[in-house]
Order: C-alpha cells, then sequence, then structure tokens
C-alpha cells in the first residue's frame, strides 16, 4: 500500500501531507505492534511501584503486547516525568502521575504539569483519612471541626509540607472554615508512627498506613475522602456524606507524551478499561491497600481540570 501511495504522490494524485496521515492512520491501527515502554517516576517499592506493576503485569492480555516498567526516580516523581514528556509521541512511552504533579507545578519545583501529557486513564485511588489518636476528645469530625473553630491553629497536624497531604489538610481547612498547625514528615508511616507515639493531633493517613491500628485502638478515623464508604472501614463516614464535595484520594493514572495519534490512545483506553474489571486484577490492587477507579480520557481530565483548580486557590496554604 505505501509503495503504491508514494506513486501517487510523483504523480502528483496524493499530496505529502496526505500520504502522511494515511501512514499515521495506518500505523495506529496496528497498535501496539511492540513491548510500551513504561516510566515510573519513583522508586522500586512504593505505592506508585507496587500498584504500577500491578498494572504492567496484568495488561498485556487485554493489549496484546507487554508493557516494560522503568524506575526513573527523583525530585518528586519530576525526573522520570520530564523524561518521558520528551519522548516521541508514537504511543510507545507511557507513563504515570498522581496528585503530587499539580501540587510540584503549583509550588514552583517544575515546569511540567499534567496538560503536559495526554491524560489516558485515572486506574488506581489511595482513599486518604483524617485520622486522631483513640484517646483524643474528638469522636466525630464534627466535634473536631467544632473544637477547630475554637481553638485556631491548636490541632498539631501531621502532612508532608509541600505535598499532597499537605493539600489535603488545606482542603479539609477551606471546607470546615479552621485553621489547623502542621508539622512535616516526609512518609506517611512516619507521621502516623509520630500519631500513635503523641507528637501529633491529627494526621492524614491511608488504609495501609493505619488501619492495623485503627484496628489495635490507637487510632481512630474521623472521615475518609473517599467517594463512598468503603469495605474495609464501612463506619468512617465520607466528607461527602459530611456535607463537604471534597474528593481527598491520591490517584495513579496512565499518561501519554502530548500529541500520540487518537487511534493509539483509544487503543490503550479501551485496554486498561477492560482490565480493571477484571476480577484478578481488582483483588491484587485491593490487596495493595487501594481502589480500582478507571476514568477514561474526558472523565480523567475534568478530575485533573477540577483538581488544577483546587491547588490553585490553596497554594497559598502550602507554601506558608
Amino acid at each position: 500500500m505505501l509503495v503504491n501511495l508514494k506513486n501517487l504522490v510523483i504523480a502528483g494524485a496524493v499530496s505529502l501531507s496526505t500520504l502522511t496521515g494515511l501512514v499515521t492512520a495506518t500505523q495506529a491501527q496496528d497498535y501496539p505492534e511492540r513491548a510500551i515502554e513504561f516510566i515510573v517516576p519513583w522508586g522500586p517499592g512504593g505505592g506508585s511501584d507496587t500498584l504500577m506493576r500491578i498494572v504492567a503485569n496484568n495488561a498485556e492480555q487485554y493489549l496484546g503486547q507487554p508493557l516494560a516498567v522503568i524506575n526513573m526516580p527523583g525530585v518528586g516523581g519530576t525526573v522520570g516525568l520530564t523524561e518521558a514528556s520528551k519522548r516521541d509521541a508514537d504511543g510507545y512511552t507511557i507513563s504515570q502521575i498522581h496528585e503530587g504533579l499539580p501540587v510540584a507545578n503549583k509550588t514552583g519545583l517544575t515546569d511540567i504539569n499534567w496538560d503536559t501529557f495526554d491524560p489516558i486513564a485515572l486506574m488506581t485511588s489511595s482513599p486518604q483519612y483524617l485520622v486522631v489518636r483513640a484517646d483524643s476528645p474528638w469522636k466525630t469530625f464534627e466535634e473536631f471541626v467544632a473544637y477547630a473553630k475554637e481553638n485556631p491553629g491548636a490541632i498539631k497536624t501531621g502532612v508532608t509540607l509541600g505535598g499532597v497531604p499537605h493539600l489535603h489538610a488545606a482542603m479539609i481547612e477551606d471546607a470546615a472554615g479552621i485553621e489547623l498547625s502542621y508539622v512535616g514528615y516526609e512518609g506517611t508511616g512516619e507521621r502516623i508512627r509520630a500519631l500513635v507515639g503523641g507528637n501529633l493531633d491529627a494526621a492524614i493517613g491511608d488504609i495501609s498506613s493505619s488501619l492495623e491500628f485503627v484496628k489495635n485502638g490507637d487510632l481512630r478515623f474521623l472521615a475518609t475522602g473517599a467517594a463512598e464508604r468503603l469495605d474495609a472501614t464501612p463506619d468512617v463516614p465520607t466528607l461527602k456524606e459530611l456535607g463537604h464535595d471534597l474528593e481527598l484520594t491520591i490517584t495513579r493514572g496512565i499518561v501519554m507524551p502530548k500529541g500520540v495519534p487518537k487511534e493509539a490512545r483509544d487503543t490503550l483506553e479501551s485496554a486498561l478499561e477492560k482490565l480493571s474489571q477484571d476480577p484478578a486484577f481488582v483483588e491484587q490492587i485491593n490487596n495493595a491497600g487501594a481502589e480500582v477507579d478507571f476514568r477514561g480520557q474526558e472523565k480523567y481530565r475534568t478530575y485533573l481540570e477540577k483538581l488544577d483548580a483546587t491547588i490553585d486557590r490553596l497554594v497559598g496554604r502550602l507554601a506558608g
């Protein structure tokens, strides 16, 4: 076919731009023809690496080609994402983002943002919780808010300063009209241990870091940022139930370098949607402490746009 088209170009019957478009479309229809490089911009063993390897290990049966994971950690995920953004838009490089990228962009850590890429599909969600010690005076979120209103800045809250947990706490502050004070910790496990040890009054945590402490009677979940109550914590109300239109989750989604042909983007989106409905895949994600939360290109972009607007509004709190 390609030879015949080239002859037509020489004869003047078909323009070069038309030929290029036809060839690109033909290649996209055959996509993927080889393995796809999956740049995970975090180190081995962390949450992103664990969850994205589950995606990679299960995707081939739906995509027809393997996803080859390459870890490129550094500077809050921006090293690997910068590299991914420079790759050819041929469909053979994908990467992963979460809320940390727009936070890093808005706080001046990097020039790239989610819209540097073409978002393909949100895959997993790790709902976050407002956690307090079990011996605290607050049995409910409403009691926590009432105390915070009467005592501005008195509640010492553990977050990663300038990071996603800080954003989530700021979202609670903004929605509830309260003021918290912050203590910075590098990782979730570190701040949850500090909470258990009595060095904090509250923290932003998740199931994998906090549930065992809740079961042991050391900690209490006051609210979750999940869209609906979770099977693992059926008695914990969502912030939406409590009257606050908030999603406090760490979501992990797949992106491609900007400009990949639509046919290739749609093929990958379709394969990932089928994967998200695979019971074995869902079980593996749940066992890793997360939820499957598939959203295709349009819904994922809508989520990211809303998140971006929220960070724009609250960035002053993150920098302070």
